[in-house]
């Protein structure tokens, strides 16, 4: 008998435990697009953890010169083409292969120790980089390192880096302990700072990972960096390879390129993208030319967010929106990248702020762990709202707009979280782009608390492909698509003023 009660409380503990294990498995479920759309959802920040940190003394480990003056540092890699990477030069790849190899100059003798890259399978529907790393705003702080210790824990194999690097363009003004309105904290500085000593600390922090993984980059806002004579972006046009001449664009503002199944563009929001300018006729005719039985998957990315419900930057590229957003959804760009609000946010399918099947998935990744901190304000919280006069654009112009449909008709902000907004949350990290197939590709979202926490993710979802849905009426890649039935044909919004470009 004794022995029975004993055997009994095993096997109710064994059914227990399987119970608890069938939850388990329920409650891993990853959503898809096809889901959608979601119900937004808005995860706060949570209080016990620090908004930022200050940057990274220039005396740190992983930023001052450990090699000697003549020796090669701050060594990276870029995507060229499917048979080319920029190194320190091009020579011709294999495709799909590893290569060895050291840069420097033998004569002296002052050669690099040896690194190894691999290249990237030839374009194909069946073929994609294993993993694709997205960050924005990193900068060199504390939270900075854990970023970019979480990311490399999960090995990805390219990195896509969607503007403000370094923030090396207020290093010394701010004495390393930022500011999170530059201009409000030093209105009669006529110029932004260039220290480059900040941007080399910031290559030798990189180069572990980008001396073996490409890292393809677009300029951010603090790029810029103005200088006497009318100097702009002299750093980033100086230290970073990007494709533009074997994309045809004769601009290192705007580019794309191809991994696997991928074509990837990327684009300027601190040049002329007008569409009488040189970027969007380049755009136009780049997406053209995509064929999409060849790279199914059209991802797209920039720095300034066009859909974005925090009150930091909100509506502050609505003039970029309004030239370029029926373009990328005329073409079917999938997913947009996007940095500059230092906070995550994942919307639904949208176009011109009108939930649609067809339309790109927005997301916002500025939350790499710059010296700025973590954005926590919504502009549907209760005074929360921007006024018409704040977030203006440090280049182009200015086009704030009141909605003219749906629940925040005729007003400015919404008094709820936005339906396009599908999931956001205050935390810094990074995002893994894992595409499957060439309607599958899952994305998730990693917060720097949870390093050491095994399989936990921010945000997860499998975003899905509806070629039979969305691609029906491409037949002639150089006619304009009509627009889906969801869509509105009236604009959504009502502007308030445009002014001129600057």
């Amino acid at each position: 008998m004794k022995i029975c009660t004993t055997f009994c409380v095993s096997l109710a503990t064994v059914l227990v435990m399987m119970s608890n294990i069938v939850m388990a498995v329920a409650e891993t479920h990853i959503p898809t697009t096809l889901d959608g759309p979601f119900d937004p959802v808005t995860r706060r920040f949570d209080p016990s953890l620090r908004r930022g940190s200050d940057d990274l003394p220039m005396t740190h480990p992983r930023l001052r010169k450990n090699v000697t003056s003549n020796f090669p540092e701050q060594i990276a890699l870029a995507i060229s083409s499917p048979t080319s990477m920029w190194v320190s030069w091009v020579t011709g790849l294999e495709p799909g292969t590893r290569y060895y190899y050291k840069c420097g100059d033998s004569s002296i003798p002052a050669m690099s120790q040896e690194h190894y890259f691999e290249t990237f399978p030839k374009p194909s529907p069946n073929n994609y980089p294993a993993r694709i790393a997205v960050i924005g705003d990193l900068g060199l702080t504390s939270n900075s390192t854990s970023t970019i210790d979480h990311l490399n824990y999960n090995d990805p194999s390219m990195i896509l880096m969607v503007g403000d690097l370094t923030y090396a363009n207020q290093y010394l003004t701010t004495g390393g302990k930022g500011a999170s309105c530059y201009s409000c904290a030093f209105p009669d500085a006529p110029i932004r700072e260039t220290y480059q000593p900040r941007w080399d600390g910031w290559g030798r922090f990189m180069e572990p990972l980008t001396s073996e993984i490409p890292m393809m980059v677009i300029e951010g806002n603090h790029e810029i960096e103005p200088q006497a004579g009318g100097i702009t972006f002299k750093s980033y046009l100086t230290r970073f390879a990007v494709p533009a001449e074997e994309s045809g664009s004769k601009s290192n503002f705007y580019y794309s390129f191809d991994a696997g199944g991928i074509h990837f563009i990327m684009l300027g929001a601190y040049v002329d993208y007008n569409s009488t300018g040189a970027q969007f006729a380049w755009l136009k005719k780049d997406l053209q030319s995509v064929d999409r039985s060849v790279t199914p998957w059209l991802v797209a990315a920039w720095h300034s967010p066009w859909y974005n419900s925090y009150a930091s930057h909100y509506q502050e590229f609505e003039c970029m929106r309004l030239e370029m957003e029926e373009l990328l959804f005329r073409y079917r760009v999938d997913i947009v990248f996007d940095g500059h609000v230092h906070a995550y946010e994942r919307m639904n399918r949208v176009f011109n702020y009108t939930l649609d099947p067809c339309g790109p998935v927005y997301i916002t990744v500025g939350d790499g762990g710059n010296i700025e901190k973590v954005d926590v304000d919504h502009a549907d919280d209760p005074g929360k709202c921007p006024s018409a006069g704040d977030n203006i654009p440090e280049f182009g112009g200015v086009c704030k707009s009141n909605f003219s449909t749906g629940p925040a008709k005729g007003n400015f902000c919404w008094n709820k979280q936005p339906e396009w907004s599908a999931f956001r949350e205050s935390s810094f990290g990074h995002g893994i782009l894992e595409v499957v197939n060439s309607t599958y590709a899952l994305w998730t979202w990693h917060r720097n608390q949870d390093n050491y926490k095994e399989n936990a993710v921010g945000d997860q979802i499998y975003i899905v492909r509806q070629p039979e849905l969305c691609m029906k009426d491409l037949k002639d890649p150089h006619q304009s698509l009509p627009y889906n039935s969801s869509t509105k044909s009236s604009s959504a919004i009502n502007h308030l003023s445009q002014v001129e470009w600057s």
